[in-house]
This record gives C-alpha cells, structure tokens and sequence, in this order.
C-alpha cells in the first residue's frame, strides 16, 4: 500500500512529458489521479496506462471556468480532492510565443501575454479550482511546477522567467494564506528537462552557433546539460514526480511556501 493509498489528485498538462511522469508516480504511490490536459485523447490513453483508478479529461488549464468544471467532475467521480499539481505551462514552440528578447525591446506583446496565460494564469485558475474541494477535505497539498528560470535572470526568455517568477511568488502568498486550513503549497522549480520547447530552442541553436552546425537538436541538448550541470545529467519527469509524491504526503506535513530546486546544481554554477 502507497503512501499516497486513498488520495485523489489532479495533474494538469500530464498527457505527456512532466506530467505524465508526476501521474505515474502519484498512481505508484496509490493515489487516484486526473490527468487533466488539452488533449484530451491523449490524457484518456495516459490515464489508462496508469494501471490504477484514474481519469483523464480535456481543459484548458488557463481558463478559470473550465478547471471549476474539471476539479467538480473529478470530486463527483472519486469523492473529493487531496492533491492539486499544476504542471500546464511550457515555453512554447515559436519565438513569438516563448516570448523571446535580447533585446527585451524585441519581445512582442502576444509573446508576452501567451507566457503569462501559459504559465501563470494556468496556475492561478487551478488553484482557485481546487482550494473549495482541499479545505472541505480538512487539508491536501498543492504543487506548481515553476522552473530555475523564475529564479535567475533569463534575458533570452523574459517572459517565461517572468511568468515562472510569479508562479514562485504565488506559491508563498497562498502558502501563507491556506496554513491555517493545513493546505501546503510548495512549488517545484526544474532544471533541463528534453521538452518539444527545448527540441525547438536546440534548432535555434544548430541555425546560430557553428559548433552545433551539424550536430542534432536532441545531442546539442545534451551537451548544453553536461556543460552547465556539475552532475552532468539530464533530468527526468520520474525526478519531478517522485518530490511531487513526498510533498503531497505526509512525510512533508511541515514543508509549505517552499520553491524547491530539482536541477543537478545547475544554479550552483551560476552562484558561484
């Protein structure tokens, strides 16, 4: 029996990649889970795969309606809510929509604004969902996935650093807020993961730096991570899931308001 036996969760943006990985591991530990995701299809085929109860649905993380609707269907079906993950979020797959600067002046206002929705509206409105359905369970857990850019400075990717940044800052402010209902909100902040974003930027990358000429996108990845992490690997939606498992468990009933770095040291480096 998981620790996690009995809980109901609720992952968002979890058809594929991080989220998919937090499912999986929240499913091991014996949690029901939701997948919530715009694919619909997608999250019904990764819920499947779970091999424990599990439910996958099509929303729009961003809209504040559509998650009240999901997280009410997701109580009805399993009985209420313990764990919210709002993972939704990404970079983006053009230069416009990731927002790009360098100069700042460059980034464009639909680049700007599709972060913020993105990345940051995406987690306010699973919040606001699932905050009724934790305080009338007595308490739960609620996990963001931020990112390191939130907390260095990212002159290539404003608006994403912004974005991730307020993710951080929302997180405390409701850490602060839901305490006194034993609600913990802790965010998780990643290093490089190999997302279709970074599929994209390596070919950004191959285009603009001759060393990368002829290398593909997937091996410039790589060595961008040995160059730049002291441990020299990659990481894993498996090592965002299993923090995801511990911060909604009761082996982290004291943890709240935290942002917690899982980056092989990459921001050491740039500490140091």
């Amino acid at each position: 029996m998981g620790r996690l036996h009995g809980k109901v969760a609720i992952v968002t943006g979890a058809a594929r990649g991080i989220g998919a990985g937090i499912a999986k591991c929240l499913a091991a530990e014996g949690a029901s889970v939701a997948i919530l995701d715009l694919d619909g299809a997608c999250a019904e085929d990764t819920a499947k795969a779970l091999g424990t109860p599990a439910l996958g649905l099509a929303a729009d993380a961003s809209d504040e309606n559509a998650m009240i609707a999901a997280a009410q269907k997701v109580v009805t079906l399993f009985g209420g809510l313990d764990i919210m993950v709002n993972n939704a979020g990404g970079a983006g797959s053009d230069v416009e929509s990731m927002g790009m600067g360098t100069p700042f002046t460059n980034v464009t206002q639909k680049g700007w604004d599709t972060q913020l929705q993105g990345n940051l509206r995406t987690t306010f409105a699973g919040c606001k969902a699932a905050i009724p359905h934790l305080q009338a369970r007595g308490g739960g857990a609620i996990v963001n996935v931020a990112s390191i850019a939130g907390l260095m400075a990212m002159p290539s990717v404003p608006a994403y650093a912004a974005a991730k940044a307020g993710v951080i800052s929302l997180t405390r402010s409701l850490a602060l807020e839901l305490g006194p209902n034993l609600i913990r909100v802790n965010a998780i902040c990643p290093g490089f993961l190999w997302t279709r974003a970074w599929e994209f930027l390596a070919g950004l990358m191959q285009q603009g730096v001759p060393e990368y000429k002829d290398m593909a996108p997937r091996d410039i990845f790589l060595d961008v991570v040995r160059r730049n992490t002291p441990m020299g690997r990659e990481q894993t939606p498996e090592d965002i899931g299993h923090l995801v498992a511990f911060l909604a468990g009761d082996g982290a009933a004291n943890i709240t308001g935290q942002e917690i770095k899982v980056d092989g040291g990459i921001t050491l480096n740039v500490m140091r």
